[in-house]
């Protein structure tokens, strides 16, 4: 058995030891630090902006906290085994909470769904709004399972390098009909329009419009309701801040504000980078977090880049963008949950708009965090902290954000006012927006897209950015933008799949 990274300071990397560069320190490029020197890389992680966490990064204002992005983790044993690696618990580091119920879903007309794990309760809600429709639930969550089985258990952790491996799942696939689109499969079960869309609101947690993103989503439903769905006391920056300390403990490095603006590319393999600073840095292997799109575009020379042309670049579908006003009241809201759901009066239309005809409409769906249901040490005494997502078109859409963001959060507020949150507009005492401009600028996101390249079936597996790259050697991905796609347990996927396409330390050559 390999002995844990940490408790054994004579496995630390040597100085001979093959050297990695892992560009961005969101969850994949943590996870891909701890992976790479347990398997005992010399590792150097480069961050550009000035704390680690990526899109994951925390702001700290007036004693609000708010978790600049990820919200909702599942799969946490992705995580358990990173601390495991390193010969550590994750839970002497980090406390996660079940939610319950998952999710609030609150309905034009001002009717709520609980989505729950619970089973029964499950039953219940939808009993609710259709009878009828028990029975197809449960035949939908059968479904999933099996989707889960698949698309999770045997894919989300192997890589796609060639045809062959398309071909190989080709059978699975076209057997559980991923063809459809996740709301497509719903419909197959359940009738009740309220509830299709209930059940099948998740492809938009990760950068997907429900109504074309492939039924291999459809898994998420299962997931959630086998493992859970979780939320970390001192918000998703505390589990950021554990797995960074599990980096430096195994000897890596981490250098904040260390922006990289070119990979140098010899004879076909990646030898290092070149930071915006002037300065190259030479590694034997380099691995990018930053977004892929935005990677191959910007980072990669285009005379290293066949596969991934700019002409391809520009032809791709990216997902959605994101507005995104984080904001601290006075007052506690104390019967708003921690995650709720507020549909607006129209679901296909909007979200054609979004994903379609790249249009900003005047009317929106939201997504509204509030830690403090969980945590108050979030906000300061007698106060709530929030922040409230709405999915807007990508820069592909003619909007001048500089121009319109206040009148854009102004509506968001009035809408807020109006249903979950009443007198809002003189209660907030902390507030910043962000853009899918600012996703662009300070994140480096192709387009200003939230999640990287949209997901659907021709843009997943083989037809992804690869996990290492079809056009540079040595040049290796993680993240949103490679398989098996977004969201917090396939980003650390994608990091365990280097497991199986870098060799390890001792084998490198």
């Amino acid at each position: 058995m390999t002995k844990p990274f940490l408790t054994d300071p004579a496995s630390i990397a040597p100085q001979s030891a093959p050297t990695a560069l892992v560009i961005g320190s969101g969850f994949g490029g943590l996870a891909a630090a701890i992976r790479l020197a347990f398997r005992g890389y010399k590792v150097t992680i480069l961050e550009k902006l000035d704390q680690v966490g990526g899109r994951a990064r925390v702001y700290r204002e007036n004693g609000f906290v708010f978790d600049a992005g990820p919200t909702i983790i599942t799969a946490p044993f992705l995580l358990e085994e990173l601390w495991a690696m390193c010969g550590r618990k994750m839970q002497d580091d980090v406390e996660l909470v079940p939610m319950s119920p998952f999710y609030r879903i609150r309905f034009d007309n001002g009717e709520t769904f609980d989505y729950s794990g619970d089973p029964e309760i499950t039953r219940r809600e939808i009993a609710r709004f259709s009878p009828a429709d028990v029975d197809g639930y449960e035949r939908y969550m059968a479904a999933s399972e099996s989707i889960y089985r698949v698309g999770f258990e045997q894919l989300a952790h192997v890589p796609f390098n060639s045809w062959r491996d398309m071909l190989r799942i080709a059978p699975d696939m076209l057997r559980l009909q991923s063809f459809r689109s996740v709301y497509n499969m719903v419909s197959r079960y359940v009738r009740n329009e309220r509830l299709r869309v209930v059940l099948s609101f998740h492809p938009l947690l990760i950068g997907g419009n429900p109504f074309t993103a492939t039924s291999i989503y459809s898994l998420i439903s299962f997931l959630e309701r086998n493992y859970g769905v979780y939320s970390a006391m001192g918000g998703t920056g505390r589990i950021v801040d554990g797995l960074a300390r599990l980096v430096k403990e195994q000897g890596s490095v981490i250098h904040l504000c260390s922006e990289v603006s070119k990979i140098e590319v010899e004879q076909g393999r990646a030898v290092g980078v070149r930071l915006a600073s002037g300065e190259m840095l030479r590694a034997d292997i380099v691995v990018s977090n930053a977004d892929s799109a935005w990677t191959y575009r910007h980072l990669v020379a285009p005379e290293h880049r066949r596969s991934w042309s700019d002409r391809r670049l520009e032809r791709a579908r990216y997902s959605n963008g994101l507005f995104v006003w984080y904001f601290g009241t006075r007052r506690r809201y104390q019967d708003v949950a921690h995650h709720s759901i507020l549909l607006g009066p129209r679901y296909r239309g909007l979200l054609r708009d979004i994903f379609q005809r790249k249009r900003l409409a005047a009317d929106f769906s939201l997504y509204l965090h509030r830690p403090t249901a969980t945590d108050p040490s979030m906000a300061p005494a007698g106060c709530d902290s929030f922040y409230v997502l709405s999915p807007v078109p990508n820069l592909e859409a003619d909007v001048d954000w500089p121009n319109i963001a206040e009148d854009y959060r102004r509506s968001i507020e009035r809408r807020l006012g109006e249903t979950l949150l009443p007198g809002l507009e003189h209660e907030v005492i902390q507030s910043r927006v962000f853009t899918p401009l600012d996703f662009e600028q300070q994140l480096c996101s192709f387009r200003g897209a939230g999640f990287s390249f949209e997901p659907l079936l021709r843009q997943s597996a083989l037809f992804r950015p690869h996990n290492r790259s079809e056009d540079v050697q040595g040049l290796y991905f993680v993240g949103a933008g490679t398989h098996p796609g977004a969201g917090i347990p396939g980003v650390l996927s994608s990091a365990k799949i280097l497991d199986s396409v870098i060799p390890h330390a001792s084998q490198y050559s």
